[in-house]
């Protein structure tokens, strides 16, 4: 049953081919990981319950293809999105620099202007950095966005970047509507130093 579900939102996950947007999609929702992971063609689609400080909410989760060709599919994938994490791979430089056209396309497309943003360097398992973490943490802090490294192949960071991503959104009046009217949904009032015990969160005030 749903009934103690507050509120649904509906996520995207953007950014390069290849990055590991699949990947990181199926480790939150599924706990897998599959090493030859197949191109996103089109649209992927996954809806996952998530409680943070005792609200439960629904997640309708968007993972798009990141080759050109499937761009028509954009404004729709965009529209009424309240949360979105950009992804780069850290081992491959040219990902990185091109999130600057995927904000673009994003502040384009958007429907909702307090929309969160979540920065994600994926494949950090990986022993050949391009980019190191203090460059990502700047990309984020000039674009007011969170900021995590993960791995979609161990797991770390995976789960905290979605719980902080919703837990930003649960926190932004106006963003999202309950599904209980009248009901007064409590979120943690202390502010989170270091998140949830996630040591590579990055709260932007």
């Amino acid at each position: 049953m749903d009934d103690d579900v507050i509120t649904t939102l509906k996520l995207l996950i953007i950014g390069e081919s290849g990055v590991g947007k699949s990947s990181l999609l199926l480790r939150f929702t599924e706990d897998t990981f599959d090493p030859d992971q197949a191109a996103t063609i089109g649209v992927d689609f996954k809806v996952k319950t998530l409680s943070i400080d005792g609200n439960k909410a629904k997640l309708a989760i968007w993972d798009t293809a990141g080759q050109e060709r499937f761009r028509t599919l954009t404004p729709s994938y965009y529209r009424g999105a309240q949360g979105v994490i950009l992804v780069y791979d850290v081992t491959k430089r040219e990902t990185f620099t091109r999130l600057e056209n995927w904000l673009n396309e994003l502040e384009t497309y958007t429907t909702r202007n307090e929309i969160v943003k979540m920065l994600v360097g994926n494949k950090i398992d990986r022993d050949d950095p391009e980019v190191d973490r203090n460059e990502g943490l700047k990309f984020a802090r000039k674009h007011s966005m969170l900021f995590i490294e993960a791995s979609a192949k161990t797991k770390d960071g995976v789960q905290c970047a979605f719980e902080e991503l919703v837990e930003k959104i649960l926190q932004t009046p106006g963003l999202w509507e309950s599904e209980n009217q009248g009901q007064k949904v409590r979120l943690g009032d202390q502010e989170h130093g270091g998140g949830r015990a996630c040591g590579g969160y990055c709260s932007i005030p």
